[in-house]
């Protein structure tokens, strides 16, 4: 059996970073579209409204490799459209994303606090990945793996689409050597370092992971790195990747993370962020063996966490 055809590339170009929307007309067996104007209704009606969806046809910005499409167009299964989405003004984050290193297959971004890794919910141009395809002219440039929003540090991008699959099966299998630092309460009664494993579930909808009994499905180790004003620094090791998972850890040793709106306490969502208070956890060092070069990389954040002094 023949598999799907490879889409065209797209007509359009990215607008502030972003790609547009790439729709292919599904099989109809039951004759329900009769034109292009009908699917589309039934599809985006209700996530960007019919208004909204007549407005696009009229304004001739739903394309096809053949340019403007009439919603009055036989509808043809298979058959590939294109549009870019309208988006809500954005607060922009104002610190910059810092470039650590670059090549003709990486760039590892030093992502600051606030800022998403990649287009998601209300934050899509300001995010890691428009920005720097817009600053540095790499309009293909994709995410190799993903950090928190909250979370400042070291981002793997790739810049060919093609070794993409390579880079992201290091963070799958677990060869990349992640360091994080972070800055919580300090306890002297704490016995560290110590190696925490337990089972963390993160429901969809629902802001705050939590711990449960059950097999365990994350591992971290936690090291202390020094304390001054009842404040420790704090070197984190994570061995997998689960969601908010050094988050958790910290807080079930009873240390949550300083400027945490989810642990111990969920605040509201929704409200207006504070740049003034960043979480502070950093992601300092990426460590792996290059899988298109064979090089051995080392890469370190530049970025300090505020809540920790400098000298």
């Amino acid at each position: 059996m023949r598999g799907r055809a490879k889409p065209p590339p797209s007509p359009l170009p990215q607008r502030d970073g972003v790609d547009p929307v790439r729709v292919r007309l599904p099989e109809d067996p039951d004759g329900r579209w009769a034109t292009v104007r009908g699917h589309l209704l039934a599809r985006f009606a209700g996530a960007i409204g019919a208004d909204r969806v007549e407005a696009l046809l009229a304004g001739g910005r739903i394309v096809s490799t053949a340019g403007p499409v009439s919603g009055d167009e036989p509808y043809a299964a298979g058959r590939y459209l294109w549009f870019h989405r309208d988006f809500a003004p954005e607060e922009p984050v104002p610190f910059p994303v810092g470039v650590v290193y670059r090549d003709e297959h990486l760039v590892v971004a030093d992502k600051p606090h606030f800022l998403a890794t990649t287009p998601r919910g209300r934050h899509i141009t300001e995010t890691a990945v428009a920005r720097l395809r817009r600053d540095l002219d790499l309009p293909l440039l994709q995410p190799a793996h993903r950090l928190d929003r909250l979370t400042a540090g070291l981002v793997l991008f790739v810049v060919r689409p093609r070794e993409r699959g390579a880079y992201q099966t290091l963070f799958r299998d677990r060869l990349v050597r992640k360091e994080y630092e972070a800055v919580a309460p300090y306890a002297p009664g704490l016995a560290l370092p110590r190696t925490v494993r337990s089972r963390i579930v993160k429901e969809r909808g629902v802001l705050a992971a939590r711990e449960e009994p059950g097999e365990p499905n994350s591992e971290s180790r936690i090291e202390l790195l020094g304390h001054r004003e009842g404040l420790g620094r704090y070197r984190l090791l994570p061995a997998t990747g689960r969601t908010h998972q050094l988050r958790v850890h910290m807080k079930g040793l009873g240390l949550p993370l300083v400027h945490d709106p989810l642990y111990p306490v969920v605040l509201p969502d929704g409200a207006p962020e504070d740049f003034s208070r960043p979480l502070q956890l950093l992601a300092r060092v990426l460590e792996f063996t290059d899988p298109v070069t064979g090089e051995p990389h080392r890469f370190e954040s530049g970025l300090r966490l505020s809540a920790w002094p400098r000298g």
